[in-house]
């Protein structure tokens, strides 16, 4: 049984070097030189980006925004890539294994429409306002309690979300090469810390296109072999009925009119409400993290065809993604053949092995953990506490490294790996780029030093980097205690940017929203996300009250959470604002619609016009779903 970490580490004790070096788990594959090879370029190349772009990088405006001089491609290319991290390549392959084609709705009904009501609706009211920061909007619309208040919550959530990012390329180097995780971890650390640091935005984005085109080259693999193995998309169907005795895997819409009909145990409301507008627009239209690539943008045009740009793309993903969770199901094998089962982390973590003798360090909690948290059968439980040959536990984040392992020889699977490094690294950079543009022009800038030179705030941007990226490897652990790791991310989401949802589009949409509704709504919000997770873990019997439903999955859980978050937060804003003063509406043009007049652009070719690629997405959003149903 395979732990993620050593047992010094799950004990509490201080490893010594020689242990975190150590390469201390059984490799299941061996890299020949030339995957060697490739993965070593890819790692010198992202380095050189940085040192390259470092004298482009001397002004705030450079650093921390690229200059604002990036194209509609770029931009839109680099929107995507941004989001196309761990979250994408392990989480929802993960989440595939776990619920079926139901993940592919955080990339479609989840994704596209927000992404469009981004480019369309709110780009205007960021890219006018030459804001650095969401933050800033907030600072603009509601004053400078509201905008701390995001800007910490923010950037909590920015570190967290970077040390999934750690952990998951660990996870890949614990499962592909046997490589320690704490050693994993720096490396990784070290790699992003010197592009981002040294080019800021305008690296991270160079970068990200990079990886963009090394993500998808290396991952096709997987679901073109692993598709002709099982007889195409019908020979799938048939051997996931056979062995999961149900087909609800591969509907979207049908199953989940009644909570206990699907994997997820989950409803549409859930699915609609929470994640396709709650969630969903929180992400994408108030998470900086990607609406900070947007605002790089040349113009507002190029602003508003990235993120329509980014939703083709984005509507592909589950391809390289989704297909290789859903193919794990049947064709993952354990050495002796026989079917592989693949568990929760915080299982994997309950049964982990101890160093000195090679066996279950806790059999009690280990046996707990398998009988109460997986579906495995009481046959193969015993079989893992007795440590029987071919029955060693890998977590449901290892689907696609197993699957990488299974279908690449040499070279390509060192273009493999590089992918998922690639997709950690851009995952890393972005939040770590994110979180150093908050710090320096919403918490450190008004609250600490406002009267410092240019070069000063770019100083403290780099200094910023570095220290999220150290904060970060610490909270890399934390997602061990989590069932997934997209559970764990959406419950992030739940807790910062539901709120920020809210609190945003009464800012944008109602010029009646005042500032003291604005700071004390986006606290309740917040602050009613965590207690409801809270109780939740105390009193497991509270899910009937947070997802209407006593046997949901944490997922489902999450969705809900954050619904009733940003009616919290919307509720509050709402009557706090009846019986405070409003501000003049003089002073709101630029910040609400309705009192802003919107920039004229000048006439285009109808294929260069935003809105006519806007109706084609919508029209392929509508069949994928219809076909999918």
């Amino acid at each position: 049984m395979l732990g993620l970490v050593p047992a010094s580490i799950a004990a509490g004790s201080v490893p010594s070097l020689p242990s975190l070096l150590a390469f201390s788990v059984a490799p299941m594959a061996h890299l020949r030189p030339l995957d060697i090879a490739v993965i070593a370029i890819y790692f010198g190349m992202v380095i050189w980006i940085g040192f390259y772009l470092k004298g482009r990088s001397n002004t705030s405006e450079e650093f921390f925004m690229a200059g604002r001089e990036m194209t509609a491609w770029i931009a839109g290319l680099s929107f995507v890539s941004a989001n196309l991290g761990s979250l994408e390549l392990m989480g929802w392959a993960g989440a595939a294994y776990q619920y079926g084609i139901l993940a592919t709705h955080w990339y479609w009904v989840g994704a596209i429409p927000a992404m469009l009501f981004l480019g369309l609706v709110m780009m205007p009211f960021y890219y006018v306002s030459k804001t650095h920061s969401v933050p800033g909007y907030l600072n603009l619309r509601y004053g400078e309690h509201a905008r701390v208040l995001a800007a910490v919550s923010f950037g909590l959530e920015m570190i967290l979300m970077s040390g999934v990012n750690m952990f998951a390329m660990a996870v890949v180097m614990k499962v592909v090469l046997g490589w320690n995780l704490t050693f994993s971890i720096l490396v990784s650390a070290f790699a992003v810390t010197a592009y981002v640091a040294l080019g800021g935005l305008r690296s991270a984005i160079f970068n990200e296109v990079l990886q963009f085109v090394l993500i998808w080259g290396g991952a096709l693999l997987v679901p073109i072999l692993g598709l002709i193995q099982a007889g195409g998309p019908a020979g799938l169907k048939a051997k996931i009925i056979a062995n999961m005795h149900s087909d609800s895997y591969f509907h979207l819409w049908r199953d989940t009119g009644h909570f206990s009909a699907n994997p997820m145990g989950t409803h549409w409301s859930g699915i609609v409400f929470g994640l396709g507008f709650v969630i969903s627009f929180g992400y994408w239209t108030t998470d900086f993290l990607v609406v900070q690539r947007v605002l790089a943008a040349h113009n507002l045009r190029a602003a508003r065809m990235a993120p329509i740009i980014g939703s083709f793309f984005k509507m592909a993903v589950p391809f390289i993604v989704i297909l290789p969770g859903l193919l794990g199901l049947v064709l993952l094998q354990n050495p002796d053949k026989s079917p592989m089962k693949l568990v929760g982390e915080d299982v994997v973590k309950s049964c982990s092995v101890s160093a000195s003798d090679d066996k279950i360090a806790d059999p009690g909690a280990c046996a707990t953990a398998m009988s109460s948290k997986s579906n495995l059968s009481t046959a193969y439980q015993a079989k893992v506490l007795t440590g029987a040959p071919g029955t060693e536990l890998h977590s449901y984040n290892d689907a696609l490294p197993l699957m990488l392992v299974r279908y690449c020889g040499p070279g390509l699977l060192g273009l493999g790996i590089t992918a998922l490094i690639a997709g950690f690294m851009s995952g890393m950079a972005g939040n770590i780029s994110a979180f150093s543009t908050v710090w320096t022009y919403d918490i450190y800038k008004p609250l600490i030093n406002k009267k410092g030179s240019d070069s000063h705030y770019v100083m403290v941007g780099r200094m910023s980097i570095v220290i999220g990226v150290l904060i970060s490897i610490g909270a890399g652990y934390i997602v061990q205690n989590a069932h997934g790791i997209m559970d764990y991310v959406q419950a992030l989401f739940s807790f910062f940017i539901a709120p920020l949802l809210g609190a945003i589009l009464m800012g944008m949409f109602w010029k009646r929203a005042t500032a003291p509704a604005g700071f004390l709504g986006l606290l309740v919000g917040i602050t009613s996300s965590i207690s409801m997770f809270v109780w939740v873990k105390l009193d497991h019997a509270a899910l009937a009250v947070v997802a209407l439903y006593p046997d949901a999955t944490d997922m489902a859980a999450n969705l809900y959470r954050a619904l009733w978050a940003f009616c919290a937060t919307v509720t509050v804003i709402f009557l706090v604002s009846l019986v405070t003063k409003p501000r003049p509406v003089a002073e709101l043009e630029g910040l609400v619609y309705g009192v802003t007049p919107l920039p004229k652009e000048p006439p285009v070719p109808f294929y260069r016009n935003e809105y006519m690629w806007a109706i084609l997405v919508v029209i392929i959003f509508a069949a994928l779903n219809i076909l999918f149903w």
